[in-house]
């Protein structure tokens, strides 16, 4: 799959494809630049996407006019992540283990 380093924009998107066609939705989505990964799920969705980009306008456009024009594709779920709001790894663990008692 197609990636820049240094990208900011990043999205995580979950579609559900028509029976049968997950494989050639996965080969439609290497050819996309800014696909960083994709990959063949079970379950509720059938495909999990990994998109980044320069900035947001470039991501939506990956989406809304890359990704949205594949065929086969039946519904999608669009998770953009918010760069600023990302605390840091280490910061994140020790949230993740030290769980707050309800």
């Amino acid at each position: 799959m197609k990636g820049v380093c240094e990208k900011v924009a990043t999205a995580y998107i979950l579609l559900n494809t028509e029976i049968g066609s997950e494989n050639q939705v996965l080969k439609a989505l290497q050819k996309i630049e800014g696909v960083e990964e994709a990959y063949h799920l079970w379950g509720v969705y059938d495909i999990i996407v990994n998109v980044k980009a320069d900035n947001l306008e470039k991501l939506k456009h990956i989406i809304t006019k890359r990704i949205e024009k594949i065929s086969s594709i039946n519904s999608k779920l669009t998770m953009i992540i918010d760069e600023k709001q990302t605390a840091p790894f280490e910061e994140q663990m020790i949230f993740e283990q030290n769980p707050i008692p309800v």
